[in-house]
């Protein structure tokens, strides 16, 4: 797929999600915002696709909304009088949807709607949205150059791209609110620590790391990893965990006349299970349940 803020290269299932604006430090633009909803919302359907990994070209993974704009640099319309209820009734109204809604946000809804498991490989500074984009994503791997910053406060706006919920998730309300009242640049070692960050690398093996995990995951079978994203994602946040079981149990119920026989004879026979199941077409009729 052609875009003109981002590269799309998909080899042996993995599609490498690049960032693509060096110059200006891969810095966010309503542009790359349309552009990523579109790249996601296609990965999720491509059945060549299986994992991504997302990074950024360049030193930078993505600086940042670009400030450079005229007028309101977010895109919004400062005409409108937005309510909650609005935004609760109107959420598809083109009006709300171009002039009011946070363009991160509307990425990391197509993000978290997305089919296939995402690798934020973060190679350099992830600042506002560009810190918060990658709470979305599954797995994050970090380098030595890598420093995340939840720069809201300091600039007089709030945290945005559902960060909210997700943040808090990741590493703990403390943890968030920490970081988002400081706006300090945190660096890899405490992202490490803190839980934000699955691995550090070095700045050379960072995408190596990042590939290595994609790889195991296009072994297993597309629609097993497909439930299991969204479950493990729309479960956590359940009132109750019987609301787990439902969903579980049904999962497991089809899984196991399909993909289940294959894995469990591969298993027995003592092979690599060959799954042949799609995403795109194949996915129980339960789903989506919520």
């Amino acid at each position: 797929m052609k875009f003109n803020t981002l590269l799309w290269e998909v080899d042996a299932g993995i599609l490498t999600l690049t960032l693509n604006r060096p110059e200006q430090m891969n810095s966010f633009t309503v542009e790359m915002a349309n552009e990523l909803i579109a790249a996601f919302n296609a990965a999720s359907e491509d059945d060549s696709v299986r994992a991504v990994v997302v990074t950024g070209a360049g030193r930078a993974f993505c600086a940042g909304m670009d400030l450079s704009r005229e007028g309101n640099v977010f895109g919004l319309d400062e005409t409108l009088e937005p309510t909650m209820d609005d935004m609760r009734k109107r959420l598809g109204d083109p009006e709300i949807e171009e002039g009011v809604r946070d363009t991160g946000g509307q990425v990391v809804l197509a993000i978290y709607d997305c089919k296939k498991p995402i690798i934020a490989a973060i190679n350099g500074a992830a600042v506002g949205i560009g810190a918060t984009m990658t709470c979305a994503m599954d797995i994050r791997v970090v380098c030595e150059r890598t420093k995340v910053g939840f720069v809201f406060n300091k600039i007089g706006i709030t945290p945005e791209a559902c960060s909210s919920w997700f943040l808090p998730r990741i590493v703990n309300m403390g943890t968030a609110l920490e970081w988002v009242y400081s706006g300090d640049l945190i660096e890899a070692e405490e992202l490490k620590a803190r839980g934000f960050a699955n691995h550090v690398e070095t700045n050379e093996t960072l995408l190596e790391r990042a590939y290595a995990i994609a790889k195991r995951i296009t072994q297993h079978s597309p629609v097993a990893i497909a439930l299991s994203r969204q479950m493990m994602y729309r479960n956590a946040a359940a009132p109750h965990p019987v609301e787990a079981h439902r969903v579980d149990s049904l999962a497991i119920f089809y899984a196991s006349q399909t993909s289940g026989k294959e894995g469990v004879a591969a298993f027995l026979e003592k092979r690599a299970a060959n799954y042949t199941d799609k995403a795109s077409t194949d996915m129980p009729g339960f789903y989506p349940w919520w």
